[in-house]
């Protein structure tokens, strides 16, 4: 019987407790349905980094639980340590540095949209290049490929292209 009422989800204590300090990577994720959020628990063993990225799409808030580490961002470097709490705003560039005994912390952002078939939400400015997907130009009846990009009918069979 699923629940959908406020509840515990998880131990992440107990999540942390259970994994060899030399494991990264996730340890618990939030697998609730109908979530809008999505939440990781993970470790980056001593040592170990996350190269530096940016997030074009999402905000991101972390939360250090256990060990220590380095948050570098364009404006320099932030020691880490437990119950600190990071909000990395979308589009900023950040790399983070596990300390001696490693670091484990929490990932919470907005769930990302799912994959779909269908033309992606245009970026703000409207600029696009080519679709990747080419699933709108194959044909329902026969399976080819229509070659021309704005095709109506399957040039094989006569079909209706999906608009």
């Amino acid at each position: 019987m699923e629940q959908h009422g406020a509840r515990v989800v998880a131990d992440l204590g107990r999540e942390l407790a259970a994994a060899s300090s030399q494991t990264g990577g996730a340890l618990w994720r939030l697998a609730e349905s109908g979530r809008g959020l999505d939440a990781n628990l993970l470790r980056l063993p001593p040592g170990r980094a996350i190269d530096e990225h940016t997030d074009l799409v999402l905000d991101v808030l972390l939360i250090v639980l256990e060990g220590s580490g380095e948050l570098r961002t364009e404006s320099g470097s932030q020691g880490l340590r437990p119950v600190s709490a990071l909000w990395l705003p979308k589009g900023s560039r950040r790399a983070l540095i596990a300390g001696p005994d490693g670091m484990g912390y929490l990932s919470v952002h907005q769930r990302r949209p799912g994959l779909s078939i269908g033309t992606p939400p245009r970026p703000e400015g409207g600029e696009v290049g080519e679709e990747a997907c080419l699933l709108a130009r194959v044909c329902p009846e026969c399976g080819r490929l229509a070659p021309e990009r704005a095709a109506r009918f399957c040039w094989s069979c006569g079909s209706a292209l999906e608009a």
